[in-house]
């Protein structure tokens, strides 16, 4: 007998509804339903634009952030050419290379769960054409700084194309290198984003990126007509104007964060800083014994069998069931 999932912590979504302004917003849109969107997004794409105090042809938007990256590996790769990217990661970029024709690369973490720049740039060949950096780190929440990410982008050639997933960047706190100030030195480089995590709108996939007009023209040519549609649309919109009060979520979730990183060290496990919206345990801890233990309690998390446990901030409901189930599993000692 199956045992019934009480808390879904296994995708890193937002434990809290869009806002009622944003709902709000969403139901007026969809009266609306009858009528097409834009035929692409322009309104949307100088909104966020005006938001990131950038040019809106420093702009791509797409459907959720992997629809950027596609639209980006479809303009910058051939069939044949190879992308970098360190591993474990987002699990859908093999999965994009393969949908190109390209060769995926993947290049173990160190072991403290950081990407390794100097082995991600030692894996480039003559057919490299993308390489991918995830800041924070999905799914280990580890932090590439500023003069790390600064030292690795004078080093990558520019014939090949840097993909900065920041998919988690607002419950960084600030800890972030500020990319858009790299983007006039480095056209070569694309800042990927997203609303599906911090702004709760994970259902309605719109992401965008941010980079240098000749890169973000490319891929724009790449863009699906009536791809964003307009109850995506009006939500993105009433979330760029609810800034203040999706801040105060977005520091709840750093909160329960901290809580459950403090009271799971406490309890014997082994955790290292994280600056996404989830925790990481890792082996050697008893990580396939905690997620028995978590599935007992009706708590869906990500398991890595043998690698780790990615547990996505909940409601501190869920938090408090996740500690109550690894409460009891016996960890190592130090």
């Amino acid at each position: 007998m199956s045992i019934p999932v009480v808390h879904q912590l296994a995708l890193n979504e937002s434990p809290y509804p869009p806002l009622p302004s944003v709902r709000r917003a969403m139901r007026r849109a969809v009266a609306q339903a009858h009528r097409y969107p834009q035929f692409y997004p322009d309104d949307l794409t100088e909104r966020i634009a005006v938001w990131c105090r950038v040019a809106p042809d420093h702009v791509a938007v797409g459907s959720g952030s992997v629809g950027v990256a596609l639209q980006l590996l479809q303009a910058v790769m051939e069939p044949g050419d190879t992308m970098v990217y360190a591993w474990r990661s987002f699990d859908a970029y093999p999965l994009l290379a393969d949908m190109v024709g390209a060769r995926p690369v993947p290049v173990p973490l160190s072991p403290d769960g950081h990407q390794d720049l100097g082995a991600l740039l030692a894996a480039f060949d003559h057919r490299t054409r993308v390489v991918v950096l995830c800041n924070p780190h999905n799914p280990t929440g580890t932090l590439v700084t500023t003069d790390r990410l600064a030292a690795f982008l004078r080093q990558v050639p520019r014939d090949v194309t840097v993909l900065l997933d920041e998919a988690y960047v607002e419950f960084a706190g600030g800890s972030v290198p500020d990319p858009l100030a790299l983007l006039d030195a480095h056209p070569n480089l694309l800042v990927l984003r997203t609303f599906s995590k911090a702004y709760g709108l994970a259902a309605l996939r719109v992401g965008y990126g941010l980079g240098a007009p000749g890169l973000i023209g490319r891929i724009r040519r790449r863009q699906l007509p009536f791809g964003i549609n307009t109850v995506a649309a009006a939500a993105v919109k009433a979330s760029l104007r609810a800034g203040s009060e999706l801040r105060r979520r977005v520091e709840t979730v750093i909160a329960e964060r901290e809580r459950l990183r403090r009271e799971l060290g406490a309890l014997g496990w082994h955790i290292g800083p994280g600056h996404a919206n989830s925790v990481w345990l890792a082996a050697p801890d008893p990580i396939d014994d905690g997620a028995v233990a978590l599935t007992d309690a009706g708590v869906l998390a990500r398991h890595y069998p043998g690698e780790g446990l990615r547990l996505t901030v909940g409601s501190r409901e869920a938090n408090d069931a996740v500690l109550a189930a690894l409460a009891g599993v016996g960890v190592r000692c130090p």
